[in-house]
């Protein structure tokens, strides 16, 4: 009978500690995820030309963008270094996707003001660099 008490209480006791094992492996994995989803890494500003703005996507349609990075002055009497920069956009960002949309099509020369997060999950877009505003000249 010492036994099977013994044996009950045991079992009690792994049971109660594989629960915990499990509740702290889902409290660490959606820590983890709403840390990658929001979390902002790096903040900035890139200047260039728009060259392409898109929906893309089968499932989850997400904007993603390239804008020409162009250094102008780097190197004297050289043509201009051309390089691009890859970025998505948050679907409920209209103005910005607007904004966009408008400076590709009059290949005007515009600052994008970007927030860089540590993931990119399908939902969200194809890059970490996420346009939060677009700053298009005045003239």
């Amino acid at each position: 009978m010492e036994k099977e008490s013994l044996l009950e209480s045991l079992k009690r006791k792994s049971k109660k500690a594989f629960r915990i094992f499990i509740a702290s492996l889902i409290i660490l994995s959606i820590g983890i995820f709403l840390f990658y989803n929001y979390a902002v890494y790096d903040e900035g500003v890139r200047a260039g030309i728009v060259v392409r703005i898109s929906k893309k996507g089968v499932i989850f349609k997400t904007y993603e963008g390239q804008l020409n990075l162009e250094s102008f002055g780097a190197l004297r009497g050289t043509n201009p270094i051309a390089s691009t920069f890859d970025f998505s956009v948050s679907g409920s960002d209209e103005n910005v996707i607007k904004d966009l949309e408008a400076a590709s099509l009059s290949g005007e020369r515009v600052n994008l003001k970007y927030i860089k997060r540590y993931g990119s999950f399908p939902w969200r877009g194809e890059t970490q660099y996420f346009i939060i505003q677009v700053e298009r000249s005045t003239k």
